[in-house]
């Protein structure tokens, strides 16, 4: 890979056979991070500071509060990062930021420090697509290599990408309306779980009954998803008892069964219609004990499965700084503005 420096007219060989040392910036929604990685796989630090406590309150991110301590944070991160790598600022051969998607006023703060970086430490400057780096999790301590299915799922987005190379992307399908993590908060919050709900779901799933309830999968054609239709039927079957005690845990357990059922049904169709042998999970919802174990049940079939750290699951900058030297299709452009919506991963 052969990325331009914009900022100083020189070449900066970002590649497999060199020794390059990324930091990178991720400030997309509610946690703040700073990492520094070499040749996109040895995690020389990884700091995040999450706002979860601050938003448990509000039962959601707030974007103006987490804006407003990305800010507070974020100087305190990146010395943080550079303390535990052991480096300066300019043994750092390139500085890597989330440009999107995420919300633009968090975007706004890690994008503009990393910049500021580059330029005051004359270094290349990369900019990540957020969904792309969740992908790039996967290679952090690990010697994976493409071409492989990649199943993401995370509160903002659900898709089954075919990772050719680390230069071509293609979605095969997505979601047509509720992320999983999304459908997984909503379902919480009508069961009155506290915030953040998906992880606290998937806890209370383990201690029930996963056929306590035959819950609807929606028949999306393709590879694309819907979980819309789920959610309401929780809602009518939560209703349907009318005043007395829910059963939580089986409602959970029912709940989780169908969604994992479903996402796992097309990644074996993927796989199935590329005839690959490696597949991959990466996003928040990654961390969730059901998708992850019926995930890696595909090794019975002789698949490679791979998923990321649990720390590496939810948004982190090391996952940033390994897809700033993997993958070719990130922005060189110092210009390069923040966007809040999912762009084409190409």
């Amino acid at each position: 890979m052969n990325k331009k420096s914009l900022l100083s007219g020189k070449d900066t060989q970002i590649g497999e056979n060199n020794n390059n040392i990324i930091m990178a910036i991720e400030s997309s929604c509610d946690e703040t991070a700073c990492a520094v990685v070499r040749n996109g796989r040895e995690v020389l630090a990884n700091v995040v500071a999450s706002q979860i406590k601050t938003h448990a309150k509000y039962g959601g991110v707030i974007p103006e509060v987490a804006a407003r301590e990305h800010l507070e944070t974020i100087n305190i991160v990146i010395q943080e990062a550079l303390e535990q790598a052991n480096l300066k600022p300019i043994e750092i051969d390139a500085f890597a930021g989330t440009v999107g998607p995420g919300l633009v006023g968090c975007l706004l703060v890690g994008l503009n420090a990393a910049k500021t970086m580059a330029l005051i430490y004359d270094k290349p400057f990369i900019g990540i697509n957020h969904l792309n780096a969740h992908i790039s999790a996967n290679y952090l301590n690990t010697d994976l290599k493409p071409p492989f299915i990649a199943l993401l799922v995370s509160g903002g987005h659900t898709q089954i990408i075919n990772v050719k190379s680390n230069s071509e992307t293609v979605i095969m399908g997505e979601t047509i309306d509720d992320a999983v993590g999304e459908a997984y908060d909503k379902v919480a919050r009508l069961m009155g779980l506290p915030y953040p709900g998906g992880a606290t779901l998937d806890k209370l799933a383990r201690e029930g009954n996963p056929n306590a309830f035959k819950l609807p999968e929606a028949k999306v054609d393709g590879y694309n998803f819907s979980f819309s239709g789920l959610k309401t039927a929780v809602l009518r079957l939560t209703k349907s008892f009318d005043g007395k005690e829910l059963p939580i845990n089986d409602i959970c357990a029912s709940f989780q069964e169908c969604v994992s059922s479903t996402l796992i049904k097309k990644v074996k169709k993927a796989l199935d219609e590329t005839g690959y042998k490696q597949a991959v999970i990466a996003g928040g919802v990654a961390a969730n004990s059901e998708i992850r174990r019926k995930m890696f049940e595909l090794e019975k079939n002789g698949i490679r499965v791979n998923a990321p750290e649990m720390k590496f699951c939810t948004d982190n900058a090391a996952m940033v700084a390994s897809c700033a030297y993997f993958f070719t299709n990130s922005f060189d452009d110092i210009n390069v503005e923040v966007f809040s919506r999912v762009k084409s991963l190409k």
